[in-house]
């Protein structure tokens, strides 16, 4: 099914002709770089675009084969195309010009791609709108490349699951170690971002699915708060903690993706939050300087858990203390019993948005139902050959949204994580910020027992519905680990701030060598 899907696209690029301008060399490019070439005429939109495809077809496709496209854009010549014409008529205009992105394979694209979330059962399912953010990408002059594989169904389907791997797409491969896990569920978009596929990718994430693909991937990844981008047209779990978010190799790529994609949207009740604070200064805050005078509290409750790991964090704080920050330690945020109640509210969210999801595509999709889809899978020789629907069985056993379970869980979820959780603790030690490991190394990819999670710190941002950015911090051996700073709602400029000072700090990031154990 994955070589149908990119097969035609292939065919036609290599009966293309190859530009030899400077941006065939292999090097990583940013944001900047490559609009200030296209200004310069150093090199058009299709040179760059045709890199990339170039890149995808021999590192993603052959070479290394990591997995991480599960189809490319039929369009994206065309539409560099398209850019470089405005370029010559001297219309450029838009925060992501001429940049080719990856969007995660469960954000709706109208045009000439499927949206499968991985799954065999919506193979051929096309979406009758764009996502809002795809619209908006467009909208900014990104060159939509192509759709990234994840987990599917974005990692809420079996509680055995290999992170990466979907019925379309299979197995994504971490750059670093081949054998290694990328995390989910925005696989192919971590392990796309680090092996230069693209220049920015699109995650999303209910509780780390994009904070942990950056950091095994060793990658910049923004969760921003709930609200800040429209989910419209992005396939649910949760209603309360979903949220799409950019990845980058760096901070700056990162902020300005995000202001690209932010915005109120009539059709996502969470964009209109009242105390939502919409800012659009990323890109004009950042600040080597701006941890001078920060309180941070360090979260403990993953330390001692891998001591190398532990290693990384002290040189962090070092860093942080050298900048300027104060940096004390903090063991608890909230009750253990917020876990349960977001898991009781996603599942209630799941069917709920899922079933809703299913019945707009329309009859053109062959499932209309989460009830059809457990039916469907029992059916597919490939969907169940490495783990189980139990998450989709159990979801479509419970009652909708009216229940009082769900709505008791919603009310106790939010009260522990927010006020009486991260709020509680900004306020009582007058913090800036809370930094942790974001995660341990990754681990061997194992179909047979699934995923081995060692450590990471993404659950308190994720259920409170608040933001959190990753950033790299060091290796583990060959293995990238990264640096979680979150905060409370609605405040992505100051953390983008504190994290760039960060980065320009320490530089970690190095690019992956495809290691084969």
């Amino acid at each position: 099914m994955r070589t149908l899907l990119i097969l035609t696209v292939f065919l036609l690029h290599s009966c293309t002709p190859k530009t030899s301008v400077k941006v065939l060399e292999n090097k990583e490019y940013s944001i900047k770089e490559v609009q200030d070439a296209f200004i310069s005429g150093e090199y058009s939109v299709r040179d760059l675009v045709s890199f990339y495809l170039d890149r995808i077809e021999k590192i993603d496709q052959a070479g290394p084969k990591i997995n991480a496209v599960i189809q490319i854009n039929p369009d994206a010549l065309a539409i560099a195309d398209s850019l470089d014409q405005l370029i010559r008529a001297g219309q450029v205009k838009g925060k992501m010009f001429g940049v080719p992105v990856l969007l995660k394979d469960n954000i709706d694209t109208k045009d000439k791609m499927y949206t499968t979330a991985g799954s065999r059962a919506l193979a051929n399912s096309k979406p009758l709108q764009d996502s809002w953010v795809a619209a908006a990408l467009r909208k900014e002059g990104a060159v939509i490349l192509g759709k990234a594989n994840l987990s599917e169904w974005a990692n809420f389907r079996g509680k055995q699951s290999s992170s990466g791997w979907s019925g379309v797409g299979g197995q994504t491969k971490n750059p670093y170690v081949l054998d290694r896990n990328p995390c989910g569920s925005s696989a192919g978009s971590g392990a796309a971002v680090a092996a230069n596929l693209c220049i920015v990718a699109i995650g999303t994430e209910t509780n780390g699915s994009i904070v942990c693909p950056s950091t095994s991937n060793g990658i910049v990844g923004i969760k921003p708060t709930v609200g800040l981008i429209s989910r419209v047209g992005i396939i649910p779990i949760s209603y309360t903690q979903d949220t799409p978010g950019p990845m980058a190799r760096t901070v700056e790529d990162a902020a300005i993706c995000l202001e690209s994609l932010i915005g109120v949207d009539p059709n996502d009740l969470k964009t209109r939050n009242n105390n939502r604070k919409l800012s659009t200064k990323f890109i004009s805050s950042l600040n080597s300087d701006a941890l001078s005078s920060k309180r941070i509290a360090y979260y403990t409750a993953s330390k001692g858990i891998n001591k190398e790991v532990d290693k990384l964090m002290d040189e962090s704080i070092e860093i942080l203390k050298s900048k300027g920050a104060v940096v004390i330690e903090l063991d608890s945020i909230f009750s253990p019993e917020a876990y349960g109640h977001s898991f009781n509210v996603m599942k209630y969210e799941f069917k709920e948005g899922l079933n809703q999801y299913l019945k707009n595509l329309g009859a053109q999709n062959p499932i209309q139902s989460l009830t059809e889809l457990i039916s469907f899978n029992l059916e597919d020789s490939v969907e169940l050959m490495h783990f189980g629907q139990e998450l989709l069985i159990e979801c479509d056993s419970i009652s909708f949204l009216d229940a009082e379970a769900y709505l008791n869980s919603l009310k106790s979820m939010k009260e522990l994580t927010q006020k009486d959780g991260i709020d509680r603790v900004f306020e009582s030690l007058k913090l800036d910020a809370i930094i942790a490991p974001t995660g341990g190394p990754a681990w061997k990819t194992d179909h047979e027992n699934g995923d081995k999670f060692e450590l990471g710190s993404s659950s308190p941002a994720a259920i409170s519905g608040y933001p959190n950015i990753t950033v790299p911090m060091g290796f583990v051996g060959d293995l990238p680990v990264g640096i979680s700073f979150f905060g409370q709602a609605w405040t992505e400029e100051q953390l983008i701030a504190m994290v760039y000072s960060y980065e320009q700090a320490t530089t970690h990031r190095r690019a992956p060598k495809f290691l084969k154990n």
